[in-house]
């Protein structure tokens, strides 16, 4: 059992797969990957977000992805591929793990939203 920020990061990265760029966009365009931003609104307001993808700060991230929550988002399914991302990579990684916890198979950890952005990602003003 972790018991510090840094050994939670280090499980949460070593469970949960990175994605890059093209992958990620071949997984949004085939197999429908629901892409998740778990940024606070601030961050959304001042440069934007991932085009299409779904606004969960990371705090309600585990209440909008149980379907036995009354807070569900039905944009959450258990059968469909999952991308985070946030503004460093270490929110989206323990966000993954949280998903892989509630029983997410498919999950990958985008990264940083400034990389996705610099590398020609479609970004969306919020």
């Amino acid at each position: 059992m972790p018991t510090s920020v840094k050994e939670m990061l280090a499980t949460a990265n070593a469970a949960v797969p990175r994605v890059e760029r093209d992958e990620a966009m071949a997984l949004i365009k085939g197999k429908d990957a629901l892409v998740v931003d778990v940024r606070d609104m601030p961050e959304l307001q001042a440069s934007g977000k991932v085009v299409g993808a779904v606004h969960v700060s990371r705090g309600m991230l585990e209440f909008r992805a149980d379907p036995d929550s009354p807070y569900h988002d039905k944009a959450f399914r258990r059968d469909r591929p999952v991308i985070l991302y946030c503004a460093s990579g270490g929110r989206s990684a323990l966000a993954g793990k949280a998903l892989q916890d509630l029983g997410y198979r498919d999950v990958r950890n985008l990264g940083a939203f400034k990389d996705w952005a610099e590398k020609g990602g479609p970004v969306e003003k919020v």
